[in-house]
């Protein structure tokens, strides 16, 4: 029996956006808004602080200009230990209700 998976359903959500490509804080954003998860960009920064901290992501700046402004972005990318992590809960999950299923 696989063991209870360490990520939370936001982490979970947040790695399997990153799996696709690195991405921006905002696109990462939008993708937990289609799951009807809203967080404030406080809220949200923190997880992704917490989440660097952890070693799944990481994360950095780049900048854009945009009508003439410069622009800072954080776009972040998964990290091998996110990909283990989130491969673990997907396993997880996928026996856990393949059990309910059957």
């Amino acid at each position: 029996m696989p063991q209870v998976p360490s990520l939370t359903h936001l982490q979970f959500l947040v790695l399997g956006r990153l799996r696709e490509s690195s991405a921006t804080g905002r696109q990462v954003r939008n993708r937990l808004e289609q799951y009807a998860v809203r967080k404030s960009a406080p809220a949200f920064y923190q997880l992704m602080a917490r989440m660097e901290d952890a070693g799944v992501v990481q994360g950095w700046y780049e900048q854009e200009i945009v009508e003439g402004q410069t622009i800072r972005q954080r776009l972040y990318k998964i990290t091998a230990q996110g990909r283990r992590a989130c491969d673990r809960s997907s396993k997880f999950y996928r026996l856990a209700t393949q059990d309910l299923i059957e």
